[in-house]
């Protein structure tokens, strides 16, 4: 691991176990994963934002301005904005991506859950996505929260990765080795 990566763990580590704490503290462990989701969904959709809270070139009022715009508009808490306000601050926001990263893992792991990235060709109905919660639940142990994203170049099946586990169900992985195979025989 690059030294700036390791770095970016330990201060977006250090950020999220003090937000976890307090909100352990304060028994608004819903509310503030409510908060981290959806600072997390704000992220995915604007390129602006992403942009913004890795860019040096705006100050540090310019970042703690545009968190609390944020925050107020998706309804944030008082713990999570000022949180996110003190990184802005200290010009830390550039880990928010790897804080909510370790948030979602503490409160899944307070909660006993493991989540499981799964990677589908097309949108999970619930009644497959309780199919496979089940089917991981007899297989880890624990209660499975399924973080699913979709990337229509698998063409059919599923990549579920749990902790350092990974399954690869997909059409594209199936091509791909019959197609090795192709070649060690030609």
């Amino acid at each position: 691991m690059s030294s700036s990566a390791s770095m970016t763990t330990g201060v977006a580590g250090r950020y999220a176990t003090a937000l976890f704490d307090l909100a352990k503290e304060g028994k608004t462990l819903d509310k503030v994963e409510a908060d981290v989701l959806a600072f997390e969904n704000a992220l995915a959709v604007s390129p602006e934002f992403r942009e913004m809270i890795g860019s040096p070139i705006h100050t540090r009022d310019e970042h703690a301005r545009v968190i609390a715009l944020i925050g107020d508009k998706l309804g944030a808490g008082v713990v999570v904005k000022n949180t996110l306000g003190l990184m802005a601050r200290n010009r830390r926001l550039f880990v928010l991506p790897e804080l909510i990263a370790q948030m979602k893992a503490l409160i899944a792991d307070e909660r006993g859950e493991v989540t499981a990235e799964v990677t589908a060709a097309k949108p999970l109905s619930d009644e497959q996505a309780k199919a496979l919660r089940k089917t991981l639940k007899a297989s880890v142990g624990k209660d499975v929260k399924l973080d699913v994203t979709v990337d229509e170049t698998l063409i059919g099946g599923l990549v579920v990765r749990v902790g350092s586990r990974m399954i690869d169900t997909s059409i594209r992985s199936k091509l791909a080795q019959l197609q090795n195979v192709m070649k060690e025989v030609g």
